[in-house]
Order: structure tokens, then C-alpha cells, then sequence
């Protein structure tokens, strides 16, 4: 009987040691496993009176083009088609440069479009030019994919848009065409006509042609 008590505790102990192996290996494996936090995104200046702000996550050209954007809403009288025509190339830069993105909810331009149609044109964009996107929180991805190259302004005018029952009599349409960097995306979109109306002093995108 005592032989038996003894072996009773041996299993009870080999059973515990194993059990104790186990819950060390899954906590390592769980500590190894566990995704890197992906880094949070800083804010490097704003243009306070318009509520624009740059994020470190955006592309040096981008970025070049936020401190012109500075320029011209800082200068003594806004010029609003110069203010229209830049925040038409931060849009195009932003919006069809997917290389930068780090997955299809990741839509560039935002800042730029107008509240009431923001979610219906994110959701249209993550059905339609970002629908194949694939994440790249990690860092891992190997898709190539399309990025802006030289955008040129064709035109500004100023027009009279209705919209939600209200008619801003000095909207901005501006027309852009741009390039890629690679050749391999030249079958894609390449001109826009944008337009924006007054919220204020600041402009919204509320149509993309």
C-alpha cells in the first residue's frame, strides 16, 4: 500500500512538473509570439487657425508641401487659389500613393474632405483603390504599389456649388493630373477635378471627378 502511495505521488509530481513546463513553454511562446506595438504616430507641426496637422508617418514630399501650405495660409492675405491648388497636390500625393500605407483602412487626404461626406468617401475608397491593399503594420510586406510622382495644376476657377441646401458662391474647382514613379502603374487614374467649398475661411473638398 505504501508502494503504491509513493507511486501515486511520484505521478502527481511528474504530472505537475510537466503541467509547470508547459505553462512556462506557453507564456515564453506568447512572449515570443506577441506582436512588436506598433509605433504611435506624432504630430511635428500644426496650422492651428485651419486645423491642419502633419504627421511623422507622411512622406518627405508631402511634408515639403505642408511647410508651402504653411507659407500661404501664414501670409498677411490668403491666397485661395494658390490654398485650393496646394491642398489639390497634398490630396492626390496623399490619396493615390498607396507605398506608404499601412493597411486599406489607412485612406490618405482626410484631413482634406468634407465632415458630412467623410464616411462615405472612406468607405468608397477601401472598396475601390484600396481594396487590395495589404497590411503592412508589421513591416513585412513585399507588394509593390503605386506612388506619386511630379503633380501639375491645370486650372483653377472659381464657381458657384450647392450643397446640403447651402450655395458658396466662391467654391474652388481645380484641375490636377500627375504621374507615378513607376511606370508599371501608368494605366492608373492620372487627372482629377477636385472641389472645394468654404467652411469659414477653410476650403473642403466635396467632390472628386
Amino acid at each position: 500500500n505504501m508502494k503504491l502511495k509513493k507511486k501515486v505521488k511520484k505521478i502527481i509530481l511528474i504530472v505537475l512538473i510537466v503541467l509547470v513546463l508547459a505553462a512556462g513553454g506557453f507564456f515564453a511562446y506568447k512572449k515570443l509570439s506577441t506582436p512588436k506595438k506598433t509605433q504611435e504616430v506624432k504630430i511635428l507641426k500644426s496650422i492651428d487657425d485651419y486645423k491642419y496637422s502633419l504627421k511623422d508617418n507622411k512622406s518627405k514630399a508631402y511634408k515639403a508641401k505642408f511647410d508651402e501650405l504653411v507659407d500661404i495660409l501664414t501670409a498677411d492675405e490668403v491666397d485661395e487659389e494658390k490654398y485650393a491648388s496646394k491642398i489639390s497636390e497634398m490630396f492626390i500625393l496623399d490619396f493615390y500613393s498607396l507605398d506608404n500605407k499601412s493597411a486599406k483602412t489607412d485612406i490618405g487626404g482626410v484631413d482634406f474632405v468634407h465632415p458630412n461626406i467623410l464616411s462615405n468617401f472612406l468607405e468608397n475608397a477601401e472598396n475601390t483603390y484600396y481594396k487590395y491593399l495589404e497590411s503592412n503594420i508589421y513591416n513585412t510586406r513585399n507588394q509593390k504599389l503605386p506612388e506619386v510622382g511630379e503633380i501639375v495644376i491645370n486650372a483653377v476657377e472659381k464657381i458657384t456649388y450647392a450643397y446640403n441646401d447651402t450655395v458658396d458662391e466662391s467654391a474652388i474647382k481645380v484641375n490636377v493630373s500627375w504621374t507615378y514613379t513607376d511606370e508599371s502603374f501608368s494605366d492608373y487614374q492620372k487627372q482629377a477635378v477636385l472641389t472645394f467649398v468654404h467652411d469659414g475661411k477653410k476650403l473642403y473638398l466635396v467632390e472628386l471627378k
